[in-house]
Formats: C-alpha cells, sequence, structure tokens
C-alpha cells in the first residue's frame, strides 16, 4: 500500500471535517477499518493534523484489523516487499512478512500483509491506536447496525461499527459524553452468503496462531 493511495482519499477527511464543523461537534475518536490504511487513513489524516499541530491533542484515532490478518497489533515494524511475489519496493511497515497467506475470512480487503509505511510510522510512534476483532462479533455488530440504521454494511466496515459500537457502550458506562466518528467505507450487498453464514451459524471465528507468523517473519528481506 503506497502512500499517495492514502492520501488522495484524505478528501474523505476533509469533508467529515466541514461536516463535522456544520453539525457544531468534534470527534473524540475517529475510526476506520484498517487492511493496508487508505480506508482509515483517508478519514482520519486530516483530524491527526490537528492532533500534530497541538490544536486537538486529545484525538484519539482507532484503526480496526480483523484478528486473522493482525498486521498492527502483532505485526513487526520492518522493511518488506510490499507484495507477495517479492517484486514491489521495500519499504519499512508494519508486517506480518510478505509470504504470509491469511485465512479466508469475509472481509477479504483487509487481509493484505503489511500497513502503510506512513500509517506504520504514526501508529510505530504511538500517535494513533489499534485493535482487532474476529469476524463473528463482528458480524454480530454489523447485523445490528443494519437492523437499526437500515443500511447493510460491509464486513470490512463493519470492523470499525464494532469498535464505534464499544467504545459508545463503554462512554455510557461511565457517563462520559464522547463524540465517535466512524467511516461506513462500503455495503454489504454481495456478501449476503456471508451474512447467511453468521444467521446459520457457520462463520466461524479465527485468531491467528504465532507459529504462521514466525515463519513468515523468516523470510524478510536482509536490509
Amino acid at each position: 500500500m503506497l502512500n499517495h493511495v492514502l492520501l488522495h482519499q484524505t478528501v474523505i477527511g476533509l469533508e467529515a471535517k466541514q461536516q463535522m464543523e456544520m453539525a457544531g461537534e468534534y470527534p473524540d475518536v475517529v475510526i476506520g477499518c484498517v487492511g493496508g490504511g487508505s480506508n482509515f487513513s483517508g478519514l482520519a489524516f486530516p483530524f491527526l493534523q490537528d492532533k500534530l499541530t497541538g490544536a486537538r491533542e486529545k484525538l484519539q484515532a482507532l484503526a480496526v484489523e480483523p484478528a486473522a490478518c493482525p498486521t498492527l497489533t502483532r505485526g513487526r515494524y520492518a522493511f518488506d516487499f510490499g507484495d507477495a511475489a517479492g517484486m514491489a519496493p521495500i519499504v519499512k511497515m508494519y508486517t506480518l512478512g510478505h509470504t504470509f497467506v491469511p485465512a479466508a475470512i469475509h472481509a477479504g480487503g483487509l487481509r493484505y500483509h503489511g500497513d502503510a509505511p506512513i500509517l506504520s510510522a504514526l501508529y510505530e510512534q504511538k500517535l494513533i491506536d489499534a485493535v482487532a476483532y474476529t469476524q463473528v462479533p463482528v458480524f454480530e455488530a454489523a447485523v445490528l447496525f443494519a437492523r437499526t440504521e437500515m443500511i447493510l454494511p460491509a464486513p470490512e466496515s463493519a470492523h470499525a461499527i464494532k469498535a464505534a459500537i464499544d467504545l459508545a457502550n463503554e462512554a455510557k458506562e461511565s457517563g462520559e459524553e464522547k463524540v465517535i466518528l466512524f467511516n461506513l467505507s462500503g455495503h454489504g450487498n454481495f456478501d449476503l452468503a456471508a451474512y447467511d453464514a453468521y444467521h446459520n451459524g457457520s462463520l466461524e471465528n479465527f485468531e491467528l496462531a504465532q507459529e504462521p507468523i514466525d515463519e513468515a517473519m523468516a523470510a524478510l528481506p536482509a536490509v
């Protein structure tokens, strides 16, 4: 995932900032799902500018990834190829190793082995946070969202929804007022088989073991 892919999507965050201004609000938390990073970064980067300049030091930016491909939460900050064939440029990023093969989870867009260099640097410097979920609770959140908002979210987007619901419930329990902004990045109209698997009980959680990560890490390029 090259940096320019992230930057041209920041129009999403810029528009979101204007919409928040129209509503007279500013988010305490900005949430997006992460595969390679463009979805999350497109929304979060314009807000992170305020954090970096000191205008909004307490802003939290939360990247949400699948537990089956946890590049930020369990990956290594290292130099690696951007593709499985080892033909793409070598960049420093959070990676599970370019030879890593993730499980066939339904959030296919979140199965990339690494994260964009800019996003990885922000995480390394602890300017953003990350969390990983298994897919059954993610679909549970997606169904709740669909029933309340009448919008069927994509499995990728549902990761952000799950985090938003968790944070909202935490704020409710603590009595804290919190403005939560998340990116609903796509519809799930072509993911009905996945929703059917969730409803009939055949959807499985997948928690990545350490062994395949270690094996892929052994193949990192010598830099």
